[in-house]
Order: C-alpha cells, then structure tokens, then sequence
C-alpha cells in the first residue's frame, strides 16, 4: 500500500498549558511570550507542532475551558498582537501552532449567555438548554461530570439551564442552526490569521439525549456520543476540510469500534481523536499498579481498529486533565523513576499515530504532594473532597486521594531550573511548585547524557529517521503477559521490535518464535546494553527497541 504522506502523521505533537509553562512579566503566571522563549528548546526537542489549551478571555473557572469571547486573548496571557508574534516565530522554526476549540459550552459571562438569561424572549434565549422545573427541582435526573445536578436555576426567569461541566459553563444548544452558524464563523476567523488546526474539546457532549430520559447506570449516557450526533459533526467536518488543518477530537464515550466513524481518512469527522480507554480520565479510585494487560489490550484496539488507512490514533500518556503518568502508571521510587519514565516514553511514541508529549513529561515530572485541599484549584477535584467529608471519610485519607488523582498534579509550573520558583517566575507561582524540582529539572537534564529528557529526543529522532515507526503496521506479541509490552512495526521489509517491562519486578519470557532475537541490531535501550536470548529476563521497567539486521 502506498504511503500517503501528511505532515501531522510525521510530526510529534507538545501540549502546552500556558498558565504553568513560562512567566516572562513576573506576575506569576505563564504567558505568550512565555511560551515564544521556549521554541528554541521545543525545536532541539523534536516538536513538529504545538497544542496549546485556552488562551482566549474567560473569567477562569475552569481554567480557561469558560469562554467569554472567543476572538480575544484574556490578558493575563498577552494581547492578540503577542499571540500574532508567536504564531509568526513557531512558524519560523517549523513548529505549528493548534488551539483549543471549545464549542460545547461558553463562560456564563459570555454575552450570548448574559442575554439569553435576560428574558425567555431574548433573541439569544434558545443558543442554550433552558427548561422548567418538576415538583423535585430539576427538569432531570441527570448529573454533571463535574458532580452534582447538570442543571442550574436561574431565578431571573423561573427556569434551569443545563451544565454538563461546571454551572459556570452552561451548554450551548447545537440544534439551533444560529449557534453552529456563529461558532463556525468563529473558527474561520481563527483559521484566517494561520493557525494550523484545533484540538477540540468535549466534542462528543454536543448532542443531547430527549430531556425525559432517565441517567443509566452510566450518568453521562444521556448527553456523550448520543445518537444524531453525526449531523453536527459531519456539518463541523465540512468547515475543516476546506483546509490543511490537524483536527483532533476528544471524544469521551466513543469506543475502538465506532472509531473509524469518527476519523475515517475519507469520511470522519477529524484526523485523529483522544481516547479514553488506556487512561479511564475520570476513574476516582486509587490504582497502585499498572494493569499490564488491560493496558495492552486497550491500546491495541485502537492500534486495531484504525490499522491498513483505516484512520490514524493520537498517542499520549499525559495532558492537562490526568495526574503524571510516572506516578500513576510508573514508580516514583528514586531507584526506578528515570527509567520507569523512559519505560513509558517507548509505551506510547513509537506505536501507530502522532505522539503528544505534555509539558514536563520529557523531563519525568511527577505528581505533586500536596498539602491540603487549599493548594486545589480544579473545580471537580474540589467538589469530589468535599463529596467525600460529607460521606465520612476522613480529611487525611481524602488528601491521599486526592494527591494521586487531582488533575492538578499536571497543572504545577514547569521545572526549568532548581531554583527557589523552578526557573517558572521570578515571584511565587499562582500554583504550588513540586519539591523535587531540585532533582527534575529541564537544565539539570540538558546536562546529562543519560537524562530522561535526552531519551526522549533520541526516541523522536530515531522516529524520525524511519518511516516503519511512523507508517508501519503494528502486532502485538505476549497479549497475557503480566509485565511486558512487546510489539513491532513493519514497513515493506523494515522491521523493528519494542520490548518494554512496564512493572518494578524483573521479568522473564520466551520471546516469539518469529523474533529471534540474533537476527536483531539494538537501537535503544534504557539500561545497559547487554546482549538478551531468545529467553529473556528484563530488569524492572527494562525498555529496548529493536531493528531487524
């Protein structure tokens, strides 16, 4: 089959939270000009193109994913002139630049909502989900995602309007062709001045069950991946496709086997999605150990699902909305927390897709031990704390919950440097700094041969320089295997093998007949170099790649 060649196939993607990325202006916060200082380390890394969250004016209750003018940069960031800059400097590198579109909802201070509120008549009333009330209070039964009912009174009319997230963040109402009219003009306009594409949040919330359905034994059911949702989409798809734009979904709901409907190379909706499966995003409940296999099997039915041109998956272990993948997924033991995060670099760069790297994730930041609820600032994460005072449990047992699952974990500044504010700022961060900045840090690494973060940038060159990581088909091998991930990719006659101990124990197998191992030159490895056989043992989080002689 021949390869059809695409830039964002061949790139590997950076997502950038700007609040905790660089602060240029002192304030504490991270900014524009912040992340424009930083193309230089971002090109040395490998990035083809950058992914940054919102940046656009918002009153910040849930950092930023509530809008309140779609066509202004809020100014803690910069002005739209500083945004122009950048998009010209990251160009000038090579580095593409994709926003956040996010179209599900706005900020209740968005002018649109102000005067849909204002009266039942208001030319604006139907841009969103207003009903009445029943004798119990809401229209509905149905809970939000970020806890509690999905509906908010508002006592200005005597009727609820719907939140899927935050009531700060009211749904807009996508049956109403005025909506998609002014959202689409919207994302022309941003597309005009050159960017070069969107991640697209909370897509698969667009579509709304009929208001007297009841919540199921998933609560979510009634407003994720519900039926009719392809004529939005289908509609939103034909105002990409007049472009040479990335477009990335993230779509909680939607399984390996609907997949090729959503990012099918003629007819999906986007080039790619986020899925959920491998990393359960919402998923409370503490997790001491990687389940291996479930991992394994999760991430090769996506493999599965978009193989041969079917589509093509997007690959990550970390964003903005989940805790470090060393802490959850790794070990943040001194003896096996660099190489655990080598481990997990090989466990998702170089399978079938376009990587996304999450800021600090090159370097193995870890999840932040926090002190108390007061260092929160994730809405959901608080809600969830309070949820469990109220249900007894006890204030310390909550924290330690909450340290392993606050998305906040993600949200500490970047650790540039061992200084008192980690090189972020010169003034104490509007977030918490993680201690161990001393011993994770972006200089400290640059330094260092065998760092973390110059793994990663031998992984993405060695991508880079073989197109069988890139366009190769995938196998999985030892599916039951309890601690190793092996798979291969395969290009015509160019072959490599991944091998990967994803647990703290040693781990022994018989490698696959069709692998045998003296036929194969290594190319990586995270430990030392010694020659394996055809049956192996791998030291705790051992991680090689192979290429076939």
């Amino acid at each position: 089959m021949a390869i059809k060649r695409t830039w964002w196939k061949e790139a590997v993607g950076y997502q950038i939270y700007p609040a905790s990325f660089m602060d240029t202006n002192s304030d504490g916060i991270g900014d524009l000009n912040g992340i424009r200082s930083k193309l230089d380390y971002l090109k040395e890394l490998g990035i083809g193109f950058i992914w940054i969250t919102p940046i656009y004016e918002s009153p910040n209750v849930d950092n930023g994913y509530d809008i309140s003018d779609y066509q202004k940069i809020l100014r803690t960031y910069g002005t739209m002139e500083e945004f122009d800059l950048l998009l010209k400097e990251a160009h000038e590198h090579g580095i593409r630049i994709i926003m956040d579109l996010v179209i599900n909802h706005t900020s209740d201070q968005h002018s649109w909502f102000v005067e849909s509120r204002s009266s039942v008549k208001d030319d604006y009333r139907d841009y969103y989900i207003w009903a009445d009330g029943t004798i119990d209070g809401p229209p509905n039964d149905w809970v939000s995602i970020f806890g509690g009912s999905a509906w908010e009174y508002d006592e200005t009319t005597n009727q609820y309007y719907l939140h899927v997230f935050a009531k700060e963040q009211p749904d807009l109402n996508w049956e109403n062709p005025r909506v998609k009219r002014e959202l689409f003009q919207m994302i022309d306009w941003w597309l005009d001045k050159g960017i070069d594409g969107f991640r697209v949040d909370a897509i698969s919330h667009i579509k709304k069950a009929p208001l007297e359905t009841r919540s199921t034994e998933d609560p979510f059911d009634s407003f994720k991946n519900v039926p009719g949702i392809e004529k939005h989409l289908e509609e939103l798809r034909d105002i990409f496709k007049k472009r040479d734009i990335l477009t990335v979904g993230e779509a909680n709901g939607v399984s390996a086997v609907e997949a090729h409907q959503w990012v099918g190379e003629k007819e999906g909706y986007f080039n790619m999605l986020f899925e959920f499966d491998h990393i359960s995003l919402w998923n409370k409940d503490e997790q001491e150990t990687l389940d291996v296999i479930h991992f394994k099997q999760a991430i090769t039915a996506w493999q599965t699902a978009l193989a041969d041109g079917v589509g093509w998956n997007a690959l990550y272990m970390e964003n903005h909305d989940i805790p470090r993948s060393v802490s959850s997924f790794g070990s943040e033991e001194i003896v096996f927390r660099q190489t655990s995060a080598k481990a997990l670099a090989l466990s998702f760069l170089l399978l079938q897709g376009t990587p996304f790297i999450y800021q600090g994730q090159e370097i193995g930041m870890t999840n932040m031990p926090f002190a108390s609820i007061d260092d929160i600032d994730a809405v959901d994460t608080k809600n969830f704390y309070y949820e469990m005072i109220q249900s007894g449990v006890e204030p310390e047992k909550a924290m330690h919950v909450i340290r392993r699952t606050a998305r906040d974990n993600a949200r500490t500044p970047m650790q540039w440097t061992a200084e008192e504010y980690a090189g972020f700022s010169k003034r104490q961060p509007w977030m918490v700094i993680n201690p161990n900045k001393q011993e994770i840090n972006v200089l400290d690494e640059l330094n260092d041969s065998n760092s973390v973060l110059n793994f990663y940038k031998k992984v993405i060159q060695l991508r880079k320089e073989n197109e069988a990581l890139i366009y190769g088909s995938y196998k999985l091998y030892l599916p039951d295997h309890p601690q190793l991930f092996v798979y291969s990719r395969r290009l015509a006659e160019e072959r490599f093998v991944i091998i990967i101990n994803l647990s703290k124990e040693f781990a022994s197998a018989d490698l696959p007949e069709n692998v045998q191992i003296e036929d194969w030159d290594l190319q990586l490895s995270n430990l030392n170099e010694y020659k394996i056989h055809q049956h192996t043992i791998f030291a705790p989080y051992e991680a090689r790649v192979y290429k076939h002689k």
